[in-house]
């Protein structure tokens, strides 16, 4: 690598004069300055928004997901699926039943059987009964009898128009409209226009020809002069437009105002990523005392006090209470169904006593499970339940 050398900027022209160097500095000091509080402010609005876009709007966006899908698209699915569906299926069988089946009934059995029976097939009668027999004789008397009469009449009709009507146009035409034409009108014509008109038309374009190249020739001397003249001024003029007028504002754009317009821009640039790196610090400065003077203690109150207070809360008193809960949940729920089977029975002996009898019908109480005496197969409300086993039955028979 070669250290002798020195490599200009990237982005800057090379032949960069002393103003260049003299503004750089200045100008860029000056940008940073400006741009420093811009940067910071569009930062922290910049982390402000990812952080409302993180805390907050994603959340709120999940929840009316959630609402939305919750109390709008679930209610309208299940009253699609439900309600309009059937209703569409229902509406569709009664279009079917009440519009479309009638019309078919109608086509089928009433219109296509009057057009066959009631139009077509009278008119298929009439045309090959009636209508073609009489078009063959009506077409046999023409060819027989018209058409040669017809023939006659038209042949002497047309032997008279040739004779008194055509044959004398025909010779009007020949003899008489034709030489008058010829002889009286054209002729002179073509006389006149070779022998008179086209010598008088060579005169008059050979003198005005003549006057013509004159007059352009004098014309042209006169202006030769004044443009020799007018090109002289001309040139003074561009001259003192070009040095008084255009090459002074050139060497402005060129030497100040491109240079100090570019540098500006770059200094722009260059403040814009100096400013980052700035507010970059300064986040990370704030975001680290932040993190130390509120995170940390947080987290370790959590840790340290949150967390251990919720187990014990969660282990010695939601614990203990939840169970006491289901038990006495349980209690609540066997006691309360106990007290139904007591006033069941107790409803159930007082109907047996003021009524004496246990006729479903009767009654509307639902009935036991009917007790049988021994060695018989009838039931007594009254009487105990005898032992379901035939065997032990009759043992308590012999024994008795």
């Amino acid at each position: 690598m070669d250290y002798g050398k020195h490599q200009a900027p990237r982005g800057y022209e090379p032949g960069e004069g002393v103003l260049t160097t003299l503004i750089r500095i200045p100008v860029r000091i000056v940008v940073v300055v400006l741009v420093l509080p811009v940067r910071m402010v569009w930062d922290a609005l910049t982390a402000l928004w990812h952080a409302a876009d993180r805390v907050l709007l994603r959340p709120l966006g999940r929840a009316l997901a959630w609402l939305l899908d919750t109390l709008v698209l679930t209610p309208l699915t299940w009253l699609y699926t439900w309600v309009l569906t059937p209703l569409g299926k229902a509406a569709a069988w009664l279009a079917v039943a009440l519009l479309i089946r009638p019309w078919i009934g109608l086509w089928r059995y009433v219109i296509v059987p009057v057009a066959r029976y009631g139009i077509a097939a009278p008119a298929v009668w009439l045309y090959t009964a009636v209508l073609t027999p009489l078009g063959r004789g009506l077409r046999w008397i023409g060819t027989a009898l018209l058409l040669p009469a017809l023939h006659g009449l038209g042949n002497g009709i047309g032997w008279l128009i040739t004779v008194l009507l055509i044959l004398p146009l025909q010779f009007l035409w020949r003899y008489v409209a034709v030489p008058v034409v010829r002889y009286g009108l054209v002729v002179p014509a073509v006389w006149l226009y070779g022998a008179v008109l086209t010598p008088l038309g060579l005169g008059t374009a050979w003198v005005l020809g003549r006057l013509w190249q004159g007059t352009a020739w004098v014309l042209g001397q006169v202006w030769r002069g004044t443009a020799a003249t007018g090109r002289g001024l001309g040139i003074a003029l561009a001259w003192l437009v070009m040095t008084l007028l255009v090459a002074p504002v050139s060497w402005t754009y060129r030497r100040i105002l491109a240079p100090v317009g570019r540098e500006i821009a770059a200094a722009f640039e260059v403040a814009w990523r100096v400013a980052g790196y700035i507010s970059r610090a300064v986040g990370r400065a704030l975001a680290t005392i932040a993190r130390y003077l509120i995170g940390a203690p947080f987290s370790w109150a959590y840790r340290t006090v949150c967390t251990p207070v919720g187990h014990f809360l969660r282990d010695a008193v939601w614990a203990p209470a939840r169970r006491a809960a289901a038990e006495t949940g349980r209690a609540a729920r066997a006691a309360l169904a106990s007290a139904r089977e007591t006033v069941r029975q107790a409803r159930r002996d007082a109907w047996r006593a003021l009524v004496g009898a246990t006729d479903g019908a009767r009654s509307r109480e639902p009935r036991g499970i009917p007790a049988r005496t021994l060695g018989s197969t009838t039931t007594v409300p009254s009487a105990a339940q005898a032992s379901e086993t035939p065997l032990l039955g009759e043992k308590f028979v012999k024994q008795g």
